[in-house]
């Protein structure tokens, strides 16, 4: 099940905790092909898009995203860190306010888990954001939750070594900032990027970014326009698989077995490993991010 064998529980290791973009799959209201089984089936492995980190010699453990499968995704790194006894992570770190990336917060309050003082890492949109809007602000405001500010590019020491960095990138901001991660570890780097619009959009150049670390997990939201054919694709700015693949085609092999696809829609045949698609992507050298494969850092 592991991308790596045997990583050590003594070291600090990444572990995917969900692959899937925002709604989900099965999607709401969905009647195309790619959702029919899964309600009255439902994939157990088919979450929204999450990354823990696990810190063993520090006995601590932080999650990115507080999606809609919180309960499930933090009750799993509960599992893997060396102390069970502490269900609720140190800390959570935001992207962005849209749905699939903020609203499992809500879970924290007091009609369910009923939280003390969760660190919540926000840019500073994301804070005024929660803390102005309800339900949000009565989760600061009883205590449940405490927001530590974060700032583009301003790395945040958690331990001695692990290390995290903010990187704004270009997406639609109507309540929030929207950044991506770089998680830095003793031995290895890790670049999250859930959701971009456009890679040519970013001020920064994602080869040179893919170049500074040793996994990329990218915005993979969907595979080709053809997926989307009832919707306008401006208004849906992600970059494609296909474009994604196009565009890193010329780097080396190992730059390209450092991409992990990530945040796909419930259309996305990636989704499917028995589809062509997902076997394209692996031909062509890439990699397709899988729930609960971790990662030394």
């Amino acid at each position: 099940m592991n991308a790596q064998d045997n990583v050590a529980r003594s070291e600090i290791f990444l572990v995917i905790l969900g692959t899937v973009q925002d709604g989900g799959s099965p999607h709401i209201g969905c009647k195309k092909s790619c959702c029919t089984g899964l309600f009255e089936e439902p994939d157990k492995n088919r979450k929204v898009v999450s990354l823990g980190i696990v810190d063993a010699s520090n006995d601590t453990k932080y999650l990115f995203e507080a999606t809609p499968d919180i309960t499930i995704q933090m009750k799993a790194l509960a599992q893997m860190s060396t102390s069970s006894q502490q269900e609720v992570p140190d800390g959570i770190f935001l992207t962005h306010a849209h749905i699939g990336h903020y609203t499992g917060l809500m879970y924290l309050g007091k009609e369910a888990m009923g939280a003390k003082q969760v660190n919540v890492f926000a840019m500073p949109k994301m804070k005024s954001f929660l803390k102005s809007n309800g339900p949000w602000s009565q989760l600061v405001s009883n205590g449940n939750i405490r927001i530590s500010p974060i700032r583009n590019d301003e790395e945040i020491s958690l331990s001695s070594d692990l290390k995290v960095i903010p990187l704004k990138v270009p997406h639609r901001d109507e309540y929030s900032e929207t950044v991506g991660y770089r998680i830095i570890g003793p031995n290895k780097t890790a670049l999250f990027i859930p959701d971009i619009d456009k890679w040519h959009k970013w001020e920064r150049d994602i080869k040179a970014e893919i170049g500074k670390a040793d996994y990329a997990f990218l915005d993979a939201t969907f595979y080709d326009a053809a997926e989307i054919n009832n919707r306008d694709i401006s208004e849906i700015p992600h970059p494609f698989i296909i474009e994604s693949m196009s565009l890193f085609e010329d780097l080396p092999e190992e730059e390209k077995e450092k991409i992990y696809f990530i945040h796909m829609n419930h259309t996305n045949p990636a989704l499917d490993e028995n589809s062509r698609q997902y076997s394209r992507i692996l031909e062509k050298g890439f990699n397709v991010a899988r729930i609960y494969d971790e990662f030394k850092l």
